[in-house]
């Protein structure tokens, strides 16, 4: 193919990916492992094979951008308080059916202009790596997340992000659906000071028919990163609760006690699922159903859990593990510490888990 001799305008040749025979490729971004024939994409729409070369055609190019609350993210034990520069861009390797960022996350009907390399549709504004990271530093923005879709996807815009925002002293964070490969981890890891990851489910059944993903995957990641990067990249953890479908006692306290095997300090995030995309007769979760996984991850033994998505703040709040005194009151989005010392329980001077100040961490 005459496009093969030189890179294409506009694309930025992915890292991740090897040849395979005929032209085809091999993406190794995540656990989909796509091979991907001449001029088709991986799964995710956004990975696509040129002349026998893998390119990221959203690189440059995102699709939102805002600054939220590091709390949004959600992150509890991370810099509280402080504002996240958050960006995403369009296309996913998972097809939830309950997605709630689908306009941007399950766009993948779109090409690609081989003479100029523009998509053929709008994929997003021009947001270089040196502008994200620029727009941060000069709103005084300390953190940046990749989020809104999964980053892995988009994961050589993000890498080039992270390292320059690494170089300016700003901290970079993934919200994740924890389908990386270890390869991605290691590509990853060097810039990476902290990751939320969704548990969707415990069961093999709810991952292959409602996100067309798998458990076995998730669950090694996570362990991955609670143990082989424990002290370099924070974990959090959040399972999004849908009414009927992954919210037993069985299943609630089956991912208790796995997160508890791996650590029973992670903060595990539950949160109330309503009405979305591909599921309209989706039922909101009521609260009691928080509150029972609630009580039964406590009972487990996780020592930080919290609901989301309603209002609570007595279960959004972060509480001493040891004397169970109140160390950070959270209502909604507004946060108030009550420590002396950050991290550091006022009543019984206990410490807790997380990374509370910019010289903690890497």
């Amino acid at each position: 193919m005459a496009e093969a001799a030189v890179p294409l305008p506009k694309l930025r040749e992915c890292d991740l990916y090897r040849p395979l025979p005929r032209g085809w490729v091999q993406c190794t971004a995540c656990h989909h492992w796509c091979g991907v024939a001449p001029g088709e994409a991986g799964k995710c729409g956004v990975r696509r094979n040129y002349g026998g070369r893998l390119y990221l055609v959203t690189y440059g190019r995102a699709a939102a951008v805002h600054v939220d609350p590091v709390e949004k993210k959600p992150l509890f034990h991370f810099h509280p308080g402080e504002p996240i520069l958050s960006l995403g861009t369009v296309g996913c390797n998972l097809f939830c059916r309950f997605c709630q960022n689908w306009q941007i996350s399950q766009f993948r009907s779109f090409a690609v202009d081989l003479k100029t390399g523009e998509p053929t549709a709008w994929i997003g504004e021009e947001w270089p790596p040196e502008r994200v990271v620029r727009t941060a530093k000069e709103a005084g923005i300390r953190l940046i997340a990749y989020t809104y879709n999964e980053p892995v996807v988009w994961v050589e815009y993000a890498h080039d992000i992270a390292k320059l925002a690494r170089a300016e002293g700003i901290k970079n964070v993934f919200v994740s659906s924890g389908f990386e490969t270890l390869e991605a981890w290691k590509y990853m890891e060097p810039y990476l000071d902290a990751i939320n990851i969704d548990l969707k489910s415990f069961t093999e059944g709810f991952y292959r028919e409602l996100t067309g993903a798998r458990l076995k995957p998730v669950l090694e990641n996570i362990r991955h990163v609670g143990t082989e990067l424990r002290g370099r990249v924070w974990l959090e953890v959040t399972t999004l609760l849908l009414a009927g479908y992954n919210d037993s006692d069985e299943e609630i306290r089956g991912m208790a006690e796995f997160l508890y095997s791996v650590n029973p300090e992670i903060p595990w995030h539950l949160s109330a699922a309503h009405p979305a995309y591909r599921m309209p007769e989706l039922r909101r979760t009521p609260h009691e159903t928080l509150l029972r996984a609630y009580r039964i991850a406590k009972e487990v033994g996780l020592k930080f859990v919290y609901l989301g998505n309603v209002y609570d703040p007595a279960h959004e709040s972060t509480y001493c593990p040891n004397c169970g005194a109140l160390v950070i009151r959270r209502e909604g989005y507004q946060v108030e510490p009550r420590w002396r010392e950050p991290g550091v329980c006022p009543s019984c001077g206990a410490r807790l888990p997380g990374v509370w100040t910019w010289e903690e961490g890497r």
